[in-house]
């Protein structure tokens, strides 16, 4: 996404904070906020973050702060990037087959996730 990210696989916070030019508190609130940036940790307690979860805080930091969105409008907006779209219709009311389907794209979804790790 940045070409100003250095090429290593993890980032301590201190680093990630002078890579986003924020402080490191903010990037601990963000982490809290947005469950897609999980780093880490080391037996000490120390985060580390990957290059992945960087590229994610940058795009949070450019949603905020230059698209002036909302947390809540940021995590909406990252949900539309990723093409992921909350249920619109309650699980109830949904039939077996597509109660499965929705299930079945879930799980697609997860296996994505876990194949990019």
């Amino acid at each position: 996404m940045d070409g100003s990210i250095p090429d290593k696989r993890y980032f301590r916070i201190g680093e990630v904070g002078r890579l986003l030019n924020v402080q490191p508190y903010v990037v601990r609130y963000w982490e809290s906020e947005f469950k897609s940036v999980r780093p880490i940790r080391t037996r000490s307690d120390q985060r580390l973050y990957r290059r992945r979860d960087v590229e994610e805080l940058l795009l949070i930091k450019k949603l905020l702060y230059e698209e002036n969105y909302t947390i809540h409008g940021a995590r909406k907006q990252l949900r539309k990037i990723r093409g992921e779209e909350p249920f619109n219709v309650p699980l109830a009311a949904m039939g077996q087959e597509e109660l499965l389907a929705e299930i079945e794209k879930g799980l697609q979804q997860i296996r994505e996730i876990v194949n990019r790790t």
